[in-house]
């Protein structure tokens, strides 16, 4: 049984084309996020004081980018909760499956950028948190951190 799973979530720190004309970052994938995109979607005009977020994942994967504004992702292994900061659009947080998460502290006009490894699919969501912690206590993705380790080392 893993309980230090946190560890598996990295920055990534995506290329920056500098211009007088304004900055460019692109992101593909399999070479700057460790799996192919399968969905985009983004969140915005979230009112002060809302929580996103709120669930974990059988299976999917997937980088947060805060593409305007300010946002904090709060991260969570079953064990120990960690906070990051977003508000480079430059920088991505990756959060592999079995991690719960929360965004929350939304700056106004902030603009938050999901890129996710799987189509929706609401079986694959865990709302329940103590559902979360029961499936991390039984060693749930136990099997997969080493997958995944190797995944992200490429990055």
């Amino acid at each position: 049984m893993s309980t230090n799973r946190i560890r598996l979530c990295r920055m990534i720190d995506f290329p920056v084309v500098t211009d007088y004309r304004g900055n460019l970052t692109f992101i593909e994938e399999c070479k700057h996020v460790p799996f192919e995109i399968k969905r985009v979607y983004y969140l915005y005009d979230v009112p002060t004081g809302a929580t996103r977020g709120g669930h974990a994942h059988i299976e999917l994967e997937q980088v947060i980018i805060a593409l305007s504004g300010s946002f904090e992702v709060i991260i969570d292994d079953g064990y120990t909760r960690k906070k990051v900061f977003l508000n480079r659009p430059h920088y991505g947080l990756y959060i592999p499956r079995g991690i719960w998460r929360e965004l929350v502290n939304f700056s106004s006009n902030s603009v938050a950028l999901v890129l996710a490894s799987m189509p929706y699919d609401e079986k694959d969501y865990i709302r329940d948190y103590e559902k979360f912690r029961k499936m991390v206590r039984e060693g749930f993705w136990d099997e997969s951190d080493k997958r995944v380790a190797e995944k992200i080392s490429r990055l």
